[in-house]
């Protein structure tokens, strides 16, 4: 009953917050307006320091940034879910226009970080329109390269780590190479693989390939030997055969360890596909840093790595969207 009592006292409190709370929630809700709003005039009457030119590329960017954000704040009012969804990354995205604001200040208002090696936001922005086909075609070189690698890498690495999973035999076999390999960055294969490889892009698959199935499969592995034997024996007496064993019992419990795996081998993923690309593919966004690094176009090469950024996220993003879905049933027994 005291437990029940201050439980509806906590949900009195949440719907009718105190004029002090209101106020605060008010000022979260607002902050990234203000420094938004903040960040747009120090553009426009903040003078640039003397030499220094801009466009209108990064105030339109800024302006793009603040719409997204009153479409998010129209859009809170909907629910409770949604005004608390909103409030809690308001900080963070003041954060954001706070630091483009520093960072602007720091470039193109007063020349502290010394161009052109700290290009400005609007340089960087228009460096990336002006070059957008060219980075468009390196981006689909850089995506078909990344998973070409990372689902032939997932591939072997679920058959390889469900088989020593499941059977001691194959694990005896298998389990040295793991440990050897595991060791050993798969970036470090490079030099050798770059020079037996028939072709750059294949070796360069191998190496992505490498690093994930390492992840893929000792995750397989460490996820299929943490399920409760009982599970077995209470199949095998309800008549199931070694097929249903593996395919009902050990690949569904092992899915949480399966994908915390997945979203490890995409970072080292990332990792192996950059590195190659700057060494030896000649194609994709990690070589036009390297070529645009050699020719001093700072602009450019930080507008590739911004998209670098962008994709990775994005990438690592929607795996966890997939994980997410895919083991609903483990919401509230997994704290």
């Amino acid at each position: 009953m005291k437990a029940e009592r201050l439980e509806n006292e906590e949900k009195r409190i949440e719907a009718n917050p105190s004029g002090k709370g209101k106020g605060r929630e008010l000022a979260i809700a607002l902050s990234p307006f203000f420094f938004g709003i903040l960040a747009v005039l120090e553009y426009f009457y903040v003078p640039n320091h003397e030499g220094f030119s801009a466009s209108y590329v990064y105030a339109e960017f800024l302006a793009l940034l603040l719409l997204g954000n009153l479409l998010s704040f129209c859009l809170s009012f909907r629910s409770a879910k949604a005004r608390k969804n909103y409030l809690y990354h308001a900080p963070f995205r003041a954060l954001v226009f706070f630091l483009l604001l520093s960072y602007d200040l720091l470039t193109l208002k007063s020349n502290i970080l010394i161009m052109p090696y700290f290009p400005s936001i609007d340089q960087v922005l228009s460096a990336m329109l002006k070059d957008r086909v060219y980075l468009l075609q390196c981006t689909g070189s850089s995506l078909f390269l990344l998973f070409s690698g990372y689902f032939l890498g997932v591939l072997v690495g679920l058959l390889t780590g469900i088989a020593c999973g499941y059977n001691k035999k194959v694990e005896y076999w298998i389990a040295p190479f793991l440990k050897l390999l595991g060791a050993i960055p798969s970036t470090t294969w490079i030099p050798i693989v770059m020079v037996l490889a028939t072709s750059l892009f294949r070796g360069s698959v191998f190496i992505i390939a490498l690093g994930v199935w390492f992840s893929v499969t000792l995750s397989t592995i460490t996820g299929i030997h943490n399920i409760d034997k009982a599970y077995y024996e209470a199949a095998k007496t309800l008549g199931a055969k070694e097929r249903d064993l593996v395919l009902r019992i050990a690949i569904p419990s092992a899915l949480p360890s399966i994908f915390q795996g997945l979203v490890q081998a995409m970072s080292s993923a990332c990792m192996a596909l950059m590195i190659a690309e700057m060494i030896g593919v000649e194609s994709g966004l990690g070589w036009y840093i390297t070529w645009q690094k050699s020719w001093a176009e700072y602009g450019k090469m930080y507008g590739a790595i911004i998209l670098i950024c962008v994709i990775f996220v994005s990438v690592n993003f929607i795996l966890n969207q997939i994980k997410s879905r895919v083991l609903r049933w483990q919401e509230g027994l997994v704290k």
